[in-house]
C-alpha cells in the first residue's frame, strides 16, 4: 500500500512516498514553482548504510583514555539505551560538580531539522540550561562578522537577517543592482526552516524583466545565472573593499556624493572622506590605485560608480564576502557607499545583504510570529563567538577579545553536540582535531556516522525528521507545514526530546524539561500559541486539527502596493524614526568601534590587505586562491550520501573547479584526481575546468564528509575532498571574530598514487562486547 505523508525540509516541502515502512520516493509540494532536485536524495539518506543503529561508546573512553585521547581512530562498542542513559547522567553530574557548569560546552550549531519542536539545538540547550547551565556560542558561521558589525553601523542586524527591501520594490524602483559576490542560483535551493515556494529565481527574473540591470562582481561568472543577463566584473577574491573605496573616490572626484543625506542622516563622513582622498595616509583611493589590487580596470570602477550616481540602484553583497580576512570592511564600506549615493530608505533602493545567499531574502511577505519551542534560561552567561571553538579548547584561562569584550576562555571538559557537525563548518580541521583531544567526554546525537559522530566518545542514534511529527516554519516564507511521521524510527533511533527526557529523569528534572507534554501535546501547544498571536496581528489561522489534516497553512501575500523598503521611515524622518545607533544615524565612523582600539578594525571602513590573497608573499608558494562555496547538490553536509551529490562527484571525490589555462600550466586535464594542498593540510578532488573563473582562482564546495586517510591522525590526507582541511582558522578581526575561510591560498597537483577508498559513508569499526 502506497501512502503520501506531508513533510518539509530546509530544501523545500514535499510529500514522502511510503511503501512497506520505507520511504521510496518524494513528490514536490504543489504550489512550489521551482522545487529543485535536492528532495530526490531523501530516500537515500533516510535508509543509508551510515545510519547509526544503536548507542555506541568509544572503546578507549570505556577503558579510561579520555582527556588527551586522539579521537577518530578507535572502534566503537555498542551499549544499551539504559546503560548509556545512566552513564551520561553520571558524567554530566560529575563534570558539573568537579569543574562547574562552564566546563560543559553545548555546541549544537547547525541547521538540523526544519521542524521547530524537534529542533536539536533548542532541545539540547533547554536540557542543559534546566540542568544548571553551560557555555554557549553566539552568532552564525554564515554571517557572524556582519552580526557583530551592523548593529554598530545601522543599529540592527536585520539588514542581513530580517525583512530586507523586497524584490517587488526593487523591480518597481531600481534600474541598477550591483551584486558583490553575485546572485548564485544554487543558494536559493535552501532556506532554514523550509519553504513552500522557491521564489528566489522567479523574483530575480521578474526584476530583470522589469528593466533592472544586474552587475555581478565576483571571481566566478557562474555566481549569477546566465539567463539573468548580468554584466560580469571579475575581481580578485578579498579585494572588494578596495574597489568600493575607489568607487567612492570616483564619486567625490565628480562631486556626485549626496551631501544632504550625509549631513543629516550620517555621522563620521568627514573622517572617511579624508581617508578616501588620502589626507590621512597619503594614499588617495583612486580607481587607478584599486585596479592593480582588484584586477578590475580603473575605467570599469569609475564607470560603475557614475552609473550608480545616475541610476536608481540597490547595492548588495553576498554573505560570503564577510567570511574572509577583515570581512567587516567590504560590508561597512558598502553601507558607506549607499550613504554617499543617498539611496538608503528610498523605495526599492539602498543596501542589503544576502540577496544571493538563501531563498526568502527579499521575498514579499507579511510579518508573522514564529512557531518555536520554548527555551530555558541559561544560568551561565559565558558565550564565545561561534567560530572560535578551537581557540577555546586550546587556550583555557586566556583572554579572547571580541566586540569590545574580554572573554576569559573556559576549561571545557565536556562537549555535547546535536544537530550539527563542526567537522563540516569549521576551518583548519587538522588544528580542530588536535584541540578535540582536550575534553574528557564528547557526546553526539546524530542520525548518521558523520565526522563529528566518528570523533565522539558517546554516540546517541537520533531519528530523522521522517521518523517523527513536527511543524516547519521560516520567517522568510509564507507557509507553515505539517510534518507527518512517515516511517517508524529506524533500528534503535530515538527522538532528541525523548532521549534527553530520560537523562533529565536520572538527574531529577524530567517534568521541568517535558512540562508533562508528549510530542502530540507539544505540537498542539506550539501551534495554538502561534495561532493566537497571529489573530492579534490580523491573520486568522485555521485550527490545529484542520492544519494537521490539510498539511499546511498559507499566509496571504501582501499586495504589490505594499512593497517593502528597509529604512524608509528613517530616511523620511530621522528624528522621528532614528536608528538604534548611539547617534541615531548611519555610523560611517563609529566612535564605539574606535574606542575598542582594534588595529584590525578601526573606526571607519578601510583597505587592509588580507593575510592570504593573490597579492600576498605567500602566493609565491601557493599561487591559487581557493574559494569554498555552498554546494548545489546538498545542504552543507546534509544529503552527501544521496544520489544528487554522488552524481556530481568525480571518481568519488568533490569537484575542484579551475580555469583551463591554470590547469594546462600544471599539466592537468578534466576528470583527473588532483591533490589540493597548503601548509595546513591536503585533500583530493576531481578536476573540472571552467573558463568562467578568474585566472588564479580555484573553487570547491563544502560538505563532502571529512574522510582522513588515517583516521585520528592530524594532517592526514582527506581522500573525499573536504576543503576545510585547507582553510585558515583565524578570526576576521577582534571585532567580529567570524570565520575567514575565503582567504585561503593553495596549490594543486596531479595525484599519481593509487586512489584511496572513500569510507565516509560507511560505519566506523565496531567491536561487539565479549
Amino acid at each position: 500500500m502506497t501512502m503520501l505523508k506531508p513533510h518539509a525540509s530546509h530544501w523545500g516541502f514535499f510529500d514522502a512516498v511510503v511503501e512497506g515502512g520505507r520511504v521510496v520516493g518524494v513528490r514536490p509540494f504543489g504550489p512550489d514553482p521551482f522545487p529543485g532536485s535536492l528532495i530526490e536524495s531523501v530516500p537515500d539518506v533516510v535508509h543509508a548504510p551510515c545510519r547509526i543503529d544503536r548507542p555506541y561508546i568509544r572503546k578507549g573512553w570505556l577503558e579510561g583514555r579520555r582527556r588527551g585521547a586522539m579521537r577518530g581512530g578507535e572502534p566503537f562498542v555498542p551499549v544499551s539505551w539504559d546503560r548509556v542513559t545512566r552513564l551520561l547522567a553520571e558524567e554530566t553530574r560529575r563534570i558539573r560538580t568537579e569543574h562547574g557548569p562552564t566546563a560543559i560546552y553545548g555546541g549544537s550549531y547547525g541547521w538540523s531539522s526544519a521542524g521547530r519542536f524537534h529542533h536539536a539545538k533548542t532541545q539540547l540547550q533547554r536540557f542543559l540550561g534546566l540542568g544548571g547551565g553551560f557555555t554557549s556560542s553566539i552568532h552564525a558561521y554564515s554571517y557572524a562578522t556582519g552580526q557583530a558589525l551592523m548593529p554598530h553601523v545601522v543599529g540592527t542586524a536585520e539588514i542581513l537577517l530580517g525583512r530586507i527591501t523586497d524584490w517587488e520594490a526593487i523591480a518597481r524602483n531600481a534600474r541598477l543592482m550591483l551584486c558583490f559576490g553575485g546572485l548564485a542560483a544554487k543558494n536559493g535551493l535552501v532556506l532554514s526552516g523550509g519553504m513552500g515556494r522557491h521564489d528566489y529565481l522567479p523574483l530575480m527574473r521578474k526584476a530583470r524583466a522589469a528593466g533592472v540591470r544586474l552587475v555581478s562582481i565576483s571571481p566566478y561568472r557562474g555566481d549569477t545565472e546566465a539567463d539573468l543577463g548580468a554584466e560580469w566584473v571579475p575581481i580578485r577574491p578579498g579585494t572588494d573593499a578596495a574597489m568600493m573605496l575607489a568607487m567612492a573616490h570616483a564619486l567625490l572626484a565628480e562631486g556626485r556624493e549626496d551631501r544632504a543625506f550625509l549631513a543629516t542622516r550620517c555621522v563620521g563622513w568627514e573622517r572617511l572622506r579624508a581617508y578616501i582622498l588620502g589626507e590621512t595616509d597619503g594614499t588617495p583611493k583612486t580607481p587607478a590605485w584599486a585596479a592593480p589590487i582588484t584586477g578590475v580596470p580603473a575605467e570599469t570602477i569609475r564607470r560603475l560608480a557614475l552609473d550608480c550616481a545616475d541610476t536608481p540602484n540597490m547595492l548588495t553583497a553576498a554573505w560570503s564576502l564577510q567570511r574572509a580576512d577583515y570581512g567587516e570592511q567590504p560590508w561597512w564600506m558598502l553601507v558607506a557607499l549607499a550613504a554617499m549615493l543617498g539611496t538608503i530608505g528610498r523605495p526599492g533602493q539602498g543596501v542589503g545583504f544576502g540577496y544571493g545567499s538563501t531563498n526568502g531574502m527579499g521575498t514579499p511577505r507579511r510579518e508573522l510570529p514564529a512557531v518555536s519551542s520554548p527555551v530555558a534560561r541559561n544560568p551561565v552567561p559565558l558565550t564565545i563567538p561561534v567560530a572560535r571553538i578551537t581557540e577555546m579548547l586550546e587556550r583555557p584561562g586566556e583572554v579572547l577579545q571580541f566586540n569590545g569584550r574580554d572573554i576569559t576562555l573556559p576549561d571545557i571538559r565536556m562537549i555535547w553536540w546535536a544537530g550539527g557537525n563542526p567537522f563540516h563548518h569549521h576551518q583548519d580541521l587538522n588544528r580542530l582535531l588536535r584541540a578535540w583531544s582536550r575534553p574528557e567526554t564528547i557526546v553526539v546525537q546524530e542520525p548518521w556516522w558523520t565526522a563529528v559522530a566518528r570523533h565522539a566518545d558517546i554516540v546517541l542514534p537520533a531519528t530523522t525528521t521522517l521518523e517523527r511529527n513536527d511543524i516547519a516554519f521560516s520567517s522568510r516564507d509564507r507557509f507553515v507545514r505539517a510534518m507527518h511521521q512517515a516511517i517508524p524510527p529506524q533500528a534503535q533511533a530515538r527522538n532528541d526530546h525523548d532521549m534527553l527526557a530520560d537523562i533529565a529523569e536520572e538527574l531529577g528534572y524530567r517534568d521541568r524539561f517535558t512540562e508533562q507534554r508528549d510530542e502530540a501535546a507539544w505540537l498542539r501547544h506550539l501551534y495554538e500559541r502561534w495561532r493566537q498571536v497571529c489573530a492579534g496581528m490580523g491573520f486568522e489561522a485555521p485550527s490545529f486539527d484542520r492544519f494537521w489534516e490539510e498539511g499546511h497553512v498559507e499566509a496571504p501575500e501582501p499586495p504589490p502596493e505594499e512593497a517593502y523598503t528597509q529604512f524608509a521611515d528613517f530616511a523620511a524622518d530621522p528624528e522621528e524614526h532614528p536608528l538604534d545607533t548611539p547617534s541615531g544615524k548611519v555610523e560611517i565612523f563609529s566612535e564605539t568601534i574606535a574606542s575598542f582600539g582594534y588595529d584590525d578594525c578601526p573606526g571607519h571602513p578601510v583597505w587592509i590587505p588580507p593575510r592570504e590573497w593573490l597579492g600576498a608573499e605567500k602566493a609565491a608558494r601557493f599561487p591559487l586562491h581557493l574559494l569554498s562555496y555552498q554546494p548545489a547538490t546538498r545542504l552543507h553536509g546534509q544529503l552527501d550520501p544521496g544520489r544528487v551529490a554522488a552524481a556530481d562527484k568525480i571518481q568519488g571525490r568533490e569537484p575542484v573547479l579551475m580555469h583551463p589555462e591554470d590547469a594546462a600550466a600544471r599539466g592537468l586535464v578534466e576528470g583527473q584526481v588532483v591533490r589540493v594542498f597548503n601548509d595546513r593540510g591536503a585533500c583530493l578532488g576531481g578536476l573540472r575546468l571552467d573558463a568562467g573563473l578568474l585566472r588564479g582562482v580555484v573553487t570547491m564546495a563544502t560538505g563532502a564528509w571529512f574522510d582522513p586517510q588515517e583516521p585520528g591522525v592530524p594532517g592526514s590526507l582527506c581522500v573525499h575532498g573536504n576543503p576545510n582541511v585547507l582553510t585558515p582558522d583565524v578570526g576576521t578581526s577582534r571585532l567580529g571574530q567570524g570565520p575567514s575561510a575565503q582567504s585561503c591560498l593553495v596549490e594543486v597537483e596531479r595525484w599519481d598514487g593509487p586512489l584511496p577508498p572513500v569510507r565516509a559513508h560507511l560505519p566506523p569499526p565496531i567491536e561487539e562486547p565479549a
